[in-house]
């Protein structure tokens, strides 16, 4: 089973266990069902988080390692390269605030150079705890931004993505996993970790629909750059048909 499939499918088991509650609870009585019903949309408006913008979001890349990635087997390492640093481009466009952390180099070794490259300038917090969300200069850091709206990727998806992303769910953020910008050694390590994160409330996504989620207008003067950083061939076509008509 792909990613997507397992996204679909494990969705509309938590759906269909939540309209199975809701009907029996409806099943005992006409009162009891109005006021189901009030919680339930209650509780949707509650849980309805807000668009991410370049004023409320904040980037957070762990462990994208090079030791890390000779392990990964869930998906193409090429791909995930150039999904992560494609993000991270994308992000930097944006001017939104990127937050980098290693764990223990001397073990797992540096940032992958391709991303070393797009960060330059960008301070990595190396830590030796597993769970990134355990180290205060990392919290600090993303903290320092004011920002509530965690994006996080990670490697292994399992660990250094979920682990954080659940954490910081504790704290009062709003956690957003990229889960094609992360990858794990194994799938079915990488779908329970999709699993777990969707359990506990963390918000499953895209590298590009984060970065044309925040980007929000084709007429803003970053446009161009974004699609470009997200390196998708239409996108360049796009823009190349809009410079010839903008010339007619």
């Amino acid at each position: 089973m792909n990613r997507r499939d397992f996204l679909i499918d494990s969705t509309a088991v938590i759906a269909g266990a939540a309209a199975g509650a809701t009907g029996a609870a409806a099943g005992a009585g006409s009162a009891n069902a109005a006021s189901l019903s009030k919680g339930a949309t209650d509780m949707t408006a509650a849980n309805s988080p807000k668009r991410l913008t370049r004023d409320n979001a904040v980037v957070l890349l762990v462990d994208h390692q090079i030791g890390l990635y000779t392990g990964i087997r869930d998906t193409d390492t090429l791909h995930l390269k150039h999904n992560i640093v494609s993000l991270t481009r994308a992000m930097l466009a944006l001017k939104v605030p990127v937050i980098v952390t290693t764990t223990s180099e001397k073990m797992w070794g540096p940032l992958i150079p391709e991303l070393a490259e797009v960060l330059r300038g960008v301070k990595t917090i190396e830590r030796t705890t597993v769970n990134a969300w355990d180290e205060k200069r990392v919290v600090d850091a993303v903290k320092s931004t004011g920002r509530k709206k965690l994006i996080v990727t990670g490697i292994s998806t399992d660990v250094c993505l979920a682990f954080p992303a659940i954490a910081a769910l504790g704290d009062g953020f709003e956690s957003y996993a990229v889960i094609d910008a992360s990858g794990g050694f194994t799938q079915t390590q990488v779908d329970m970790g999709v699993l777990r994160m969707q359990q506990a409330g963390v918000i499953p996504v895209a590298y590009s629909n984060v970065a044309v989620e925040i980007l929000a207008d084709n007429a803003a003067p970053e446009a161009e750059a974004v699609y470009s950083a997200l390196s998708m061939p239409f996108s360049g076509l796009v823009f190349g048909l809009r410079q010839y008509f903008s010339h007619a």
